[in-house]
């Protein structure tokens, strides 16, 4: 076991006019599980890119292990499989890697197949189980759950509960549950790093959250306090040293005391008055110490809108098929699916990888003749076929949709805000609940986190007053303490809504309806609590 240890480290990038980090220090085991948390703009991403020596920084990072990062980049992705390992690992034993495949429960038809025909679970896969093969590496594993459906993950998550020595940076609550026994934690001011799961952690911060809330209120009442205290003393303090010379000293014609007693007294009540400043600012300092990490999560308001039927959207026993992008005939993706989305339902699709989840989206959004703002930016929306069976949809319905994808965003903010005619208050205001800073807003969209488009997706559906929300996998990207506000917001108003979503503590929080898509895509519906 070795140390990696951080001191003193400050970075900014070139043009920003803030630091991403301001003299931090801490120190890691390299045998530790770390799960990496934060809110989205941080600098989680960037912090792993120091470790990895692409960036020039103040302080000091030292180490004697080698760091690898996940995703690693494959140069030639229509290769096979096997050349790909090859590539990334030269001296790995193949009876290693069949190991770490059947920990990972992957297919044995991979090897011979080229990577790009991999779904996104078995790339994962294939990649983490390839890193892991260098001895005395330590991993820098980047949001590895995203896209992946909620079994591939559980089998990921136990596939890393057997390794030591890597940095997850991840957003799903379970999966850091399952597989980590430490946090290092981006808080607003430094990082800490303690010992425990992702609940536990949780749990401390909230206790602490709470602790300096309540003495943060205690010390504004007792500043408070003083401030008048020590006006009113330095009021009797002015008072008295002004009898001392001049007319004061006498009242109709008397003198009012002596001068060396009223000197003595004057002398108490200044005294009096410095003793009461001195604990003011003693307050104040303490005051100054709190907050520092607490996290807003300020609560999030939603206007929908009223629709005089309560039966929305349904699908009775529909096949879905699309036109081949290389236009060899069409390719059936989603058959035998039935479900009901009435008003107040929150209804997920679940299922694994490719068997048509997505696909279930684009043609309700196509019946309803709604076209997501990205395919007007990129002309990019693929409109399934109806194969078998009836997809209905209410007339005149309004839907707000967020994609999967948010990386086609690009420009200046105030130039979406115009182009999607959408209330820039309003629209802002989501932002800066999301955890935007006012600075955001006069970067470019592409100079944005993933974590941060997608919260602009996110705050422009919320902006519209919809009957039905659809929403492809809206928490890719997002952390921890955004998926706590969107869930609290669901729960509190409970709009109508048909999504895709892969974060099972978020599903069973906000899901009323799931309707599972197996591989061989015919769909059976269950309830949930």
């Amino acid at each position: 076991m070795s140390r990696i240890d951080v001191s003193h480290l400050t970075f900014y990038y070139d043009g920003s006019y803030e630091n991403v980090f301001e003299d931090v220090s801490f120190q890691i085991d390299t045998d530790w599980k770390l799960g990496f948390i934060g809110r989205n703009g941080r600098g989680k991403t960037t912090f792993l890119k120091l470790l990895l020596g692409e960036y020039e920084y103040r302080g000091t990072i030292s180490s004697d292990v080698v760091f690898d990062y996940f995703p690693c980049r494959v140069s030639d992705k229509t290769k096979q499989t096997i050349e790909v390992v090859e590539e990334l690992a030269p001296d790995y034993e193949f009876w290693e890697l069949c190991r770490e495949w059947s920990y990972l429960k992957g297919a044995d038809d991979v090897w011979f197949r080229p990577f790009e025909t991999l779904s996104n679970g078995e790339q994962t896969k294939l990649l983490l189980a390839v890193l892991f093969l260098r001895q005395e590496h330590f991993l820098l594993i980047d949001e590895p759950t995203n896209h992946l459906d909620m079994e591939t993950r559980q089998v990921v998550c136990e596939y890393l509960r057997r390794k030591k020595g890597f940095i997850l940076v991840s957003h799903d609550r379970a999966f850091l549950d399952g597989c980590i026994d430490h946090v290092l934690s981006i808080n607003r001011q430094g990082i800490e790093v303690v010992q425990g799961n992702f609940s536990s952690w949780w749990e401390n911060k909230e206790r602490q959250d709470a602790y300096e809330l309540a003495e943060h209120e205690k010390l504004k009442k007792d500043i408070k306090r003083l401030s008048a205290a020590a006006r009113q003393a330095k009021g009797w303090a002015d008072a008295v040293e002004a009898t001392k010379i001049g007319k004061k000293s006498f009242e109709n014609g008397e003198k009012v005391g002596l001068r060396d007693y009223i000197g003595e007294k004057s002398r108490r009540m200044q005294k009096r008055r410095k003793n009461l400043e001195r604990r003011r600012e003693k307050e104040l300092e303490e005051k100054s110490k709190l907050l520092k990490n607490v996290e807003s999560q300020e609560e999030l308001r939603l206007i929908t809108a009223s629709y005089h039927k309560d039966l929305l959207v349904e699908a009775k026993a529909v096949s879905l098929s699309y036109l081949m992008e290389d236009g060899a005939g069409q390719k059936e993706v989603c058959s035998g699916l039935s479900f009901e989305l009435r008003q107040g339902d929150c209804l997920v699709l679940k299922g694994p990888n490719g068997c048509g989840k997505s696909t279930v989206l684009q043609a309700v959004l196509a019946a309803a003749g709604a076209v997501p703002a990205y395919a007007k930016q990129t002309g990019a929306c693929r409109k399934p076929q109806i194969e078998k069976g009836n997809l209905t949809v209410s007339s005149g319905l309004k839907i707000s949709y967020v994609s999967q994808d948010a990386s086609w965003l690009c420009g200046r903010l105030a130039d979406y805000i115009a182009e999607e005619k959408i209330d820039e208050t309003l629209f802002k205001q989501f932002l800066r609940k999301l955890d935007f800073s006012r600075s955001q807003f006069e970067k470019r969209m592409e100079e944005f986190s993933e974590g941060q488009k997608k919260k602009v997706l996110l705050a422009r559906s919320l902006c519209d007053a919809a009957h039905v929300y659809i929403w492809d996998e809206p928490l890719n990207f997002i952390d921890i303490f955004s998926r706590m506000q969107l869930e609290e917001l669901i729960l509190a108003y409970r709009p109508t809504m048909l999504m895709v979503e892969h974060d099972k503590s978020f599903v069973e929080r906000v899901g009323t309806k799931v309707v599972e898509l197996s591989q061989a895509c015919n769909s059976k519906k269950s309830m949930l609590p």
